[in-house]
C-alpha cells in the first residue's frame, strides 16, 4: 500500500491535506530549507522530518498528499537563464491546471486551478521569475509522473534524490519565448526590485 511507504507518524501530518488549498497551506508553513551544508534533494521522509523543504522537496510532498487522495503525483520543472529553476506539483480541477508551490518570496507562490494549458500556467510566472533586475524563465518541461520512480528513490530515500532531478532534466521542455520576443522583455523597476528582496522566512545567522 502507498501510505506503508511513510512511518506512521509522518504519515499523520498528511491525512488532513484534503484539498490542494490545505497542501499548499502545509507545505507554505514549512520552514526553508536553507541548505545551510550543501546541495540537497531531501525526499518526503526527511523534509518531514526535518520539518523543512525548498522548492523540489515541497513538491514531492505536496505530490506525495496528492497520492493519497487518489490523484497523481505531477512535478513539472521551470527553467530559467542564468537563474535558479523552479519545480512544481501540478493538479487539475474542472479540466483546468493549477499547481502547488514553496517559495520564500512573494513571487512564486501556488496558482489556482483556473489554466488551460501548462503552458498558460506558466506564462503566469514569466513577469515575477526572476533574479532581482532581470526576468529569466524561459522553458517549462511535460509532467513528471513520481509513480514511474519507486517510492525508495523519492519518499523514504535516506540520501538525496537525484534521480528525480535527473527525470526532470530529461523529460522534454518547451521554450516560452522566440528570440525576438526576448530582445523585447524590461528590466524590473527600482520598486520591483526591491519588492524581490522580501522574504516570508529570514535567513538563520551564524554568531
Amino acid at each position: 500500500m502507498l501510505s506503508s511507504a511513510l512511518p506512521r507518524p509522518l504519515l499523520a501530518k498528511l491525512k488532513p491535506l484534503t484539498s490542494p488549498e490545505k497542501i499548499q497551506d502545509f507545505i507554505t508553513a514549512m520552514p526553508p530549507n536553507f541548505e545551510p551544508n550543501g546541495d540537497t534533494v531531501l525526499s518526503v521522509q526527511s523534509a518531514l522530518e526535518q520539518n523543512v523543504c525548498h522548492c523540489i522537496e515541497g513538491a514531492m510532498v505536496a505530490a506525495y498528499a496528492f497520492m493519497l487522495l487518489g490523484e497523481p503525483p505531477l512535478l513539472m520543472d521551470l527553467q530559467a537563464h542564468k537563474d535558479t529553476d523552479h519545480v512544481v506539483t501540478l493538479y487539475k480541477r474542472n479540466g483546468r491546471w493549477g499547481c502547488i508551490s514553496k517559495t520564500n518570496h512573494i513571487w512564486l507562490r501556488g496558482r489556482d486551478p483556473v489554466y488551460k494549458s501548462l503552458r498558460e500556467l506558466t506564462m503566469s510566472y514569466f513577469h515575477e521569475f526572476g533574479d532581482g533586475v532581470r526576468k529569466t524563465l524561459r522553458n517549462y518541461s511535460a509532467p513528471l509522473d513520481l509513480r514511474r520512480l519507486k517510492p525508495e528513490q523519492w519518499v523514504t530515500n535516506m540520501d538525496n534524490c537525484w534521480d528525480v532531478v535527473d527525470a526532470l532534466n530529461s523529460l522534454q521542455h518547451y521554450d516560452l519565448l522566440t528570440s525576438a520576443q526576448l530582445r523585447t522583455v524590461s528590466l524590473r523597476d527600482p520598486f520591483e526590485q526591491h519588492s524581490h528582496r522580501h522574504e516570508e522566512f529570514k535567513r538563520r545567522t551564524r554568531p
